[in-house]
């Protein structure tokens, strides 16, 4: 499964997933669309790359005369820094260049510059770059990358899974727009999201939602499910496929600002009609209403409403206002209303499923029992049901 792929990246810290050409052509037009001049002047970072055959450095290189960019910038890692990396083997473009060193190739990353037409051929593009050895691994937390993110103006990315965090913050504290790719569950990171609320990061425009494609390293286990579902995408081969990847940006784009379609009040009460005379449930321990569809937003409620971490791949920031979440710290704005010190993982049969108790309602987002799936049982024989990770939302018009 997609979830168990970057899991296992993560403890493994195999981070190789490389991200196809095809998506990051979708991603970078869908803020041209919204801003031609995006790029315009600007200077673009690429760290976290592998600059030979990246895909993000191919597709800046060969659009940059397009984009209108000031300058490119790719750095990589050095072979040696990857744990439990395939034995490197210089490619013939390395060995071949007047640069090549043998002792460096191992312990030093790369990095490449695009500024100007070097081949004399009055184009610049990828045939223009030029590389040589940075002075260490290429590490982005070092100072020699630091520096390079300093002179950036947008940092673009597939970070590596496991130091997603960190790489956020590493960006963060440097006040730069960034594109980057993560895992969609990384919005309820404590360093993720307190950005999104507060509207200073927010998700991009393709593959929230469906399928992203990468190619792994050779040698990389791959699910057969993940091998299948990559080929029927038209990727034979070395290739995995993540559900639950999506793109984090600081630039604006259009979907962001499309209204987002509601339940008008004859759907209300079909809805309510369907699932039940209470209508929508509340929350044993917050004071909002479980809303467990993005579709099922209802367009007349004033109060808080909590929603599906999809929600946020169709947030309009002028129709709605984030005021926290159920997990993580994140419900400051949204007070947890009520403690189960001790509780118990019941199935439906009234066995006990072996999980133990003990835990905290930031790791559970409590509702009605509805008979569906497993619940817990507290102390004081409260029956109560473990939902998936809420976002509470409210209406920014609605006031009735």
């Amino acid at each position: 499964m997609a979830n168990e792929n970057l899991g296992n990246a993560k403890k493994a810290k195999n981070d190789e997933f490389y991200t196809q050409f095809s998506d990051i052509q979708k991603e970078m037009n869908a803020y041209l669309e919204y801003n031609p001049d995006v790029f315009r002047d600007k200077t673009v970072l690429l760290p976290c790359d592998d600059p030979e055959w990246s895909n993000f450095t191919k597709y800046f290189a060969q659009n940059f005369e397009a984009l209108g960019l000031k300058k490119l910038i790719s750095t990589s890692y050095a072979p040696d820094s990857k744990p439990d990396a395939i034995p490197y083997q210089p490619t013939l473009f390395e060995m071949e260049s007047p640069g090549y060193d043998p002792e460096k190739t191992q312990t030093k990353g790369k990095i490449f510059t695009l500024t100007h037409d070097k081949t004399g051929d009055n184009v610049i593009n990828v045939d223009d770059l030029e590389w040589s050895y940075l002075e260490g691994g290429g590490d982005f937390r070092s100072e020699e990358i630091t520096k390079l993110r300093d002179e950036a103006d947008i940092i673009v990315t597939n970070p590596p899974f496991s130091l997603f965090r960190e790489f956020l913050v590493w960006l963060v504290e440097a006040d730069k727009d960034f594109v980057i790719i993560g895992n969609m569950n990384a919005i309820t990171y404590k360093e993720v999201f307190p950005l999104i609320m507060s509207n200073k990061m927010w998700l991009g425009v393709t593959a929230n939602g469906s399928d992203l494609v990468f190619r792994v390293p050779e040698g990389y286990e791959v699910s057969d499910s993940d091998k299948l579902k990559a080929e029927k995408l038209g990727y034979i081969g070395e290739y995995t496929r993540l559900g639950n990847a999506c793109w984090f940006t600081t630039l604006d784009h259009g979907r962001r600002h499309e209204p987002l379609s509601l339940m008008t009040e004859q759907d209300n009460i079909k809805y309510n009609n369907a699932i039940g005379s209470d209508g929508y449930s509340r929350y044993d321990n917050y004071d909002a209403i479980e809303v467990p569809r993005t579709d099922a937003i209802p367009s007349n409620y004033s109060g808080v409403m909590g929603v599906p971490i999809s929600f946020l791949s169709k947030y309009n920031p002028d129709q709605f206002e984030i005021l926290g979440a159920t997990q993580r710290g994140c419900h400051e704005l949204v007070p947890d209303t009520k403690k189960y010190d001790s509780y118990w993982e019941m199935r439906q049969d009234g066995k006990p499923t072996g999980s133990s108790g003990g835990k905290t309602n930031e790791n559970a987002n409590l509702v009605g029992n509805d008979g569906k799936k497993n619940y817990f049982v507290n102390s004081e024989g409260h029956v109560i049901q473990s939902a998936y990770q809420r976002i509470f939302i409210k209406h920014k018009q609605v006031t009735k």
